[in-house]
């Protein structure tokens, strides 16, 4: 008996943790986070990878072009 108000207080402890949602200063966090102020957005993630597009001329072959009459 008396696990009932364990639950309880569970469930209120969950509620008010998932629904809570402080007010953040996101320039606070950054300058914490130590991110660097001149970049004003998220950079390509595809920068570092190689240029393919000499291998996609290359290899590119039409379906229409293959199959003509």
């Amino acid at each position: 008996m008396g696990r009932g108000r364990a639950k309880a207080k569970q469930i209120k402890v969950a509620r008010k943790l998932k629904y809570y949602s402080p007010d953040t200063d996101l320039n606070r966090l950054q300058q914490e986070l130590g991110a660097d102020a001149s970049k004003s957005g998220p950079s390509d993630p595809y920068d570092d990878e190689p240029d393919y597009s000499d291998y996609a001329d290359k290899y590119n072959v039409d379906d229409d072009d293959e199959y003509e009459d």
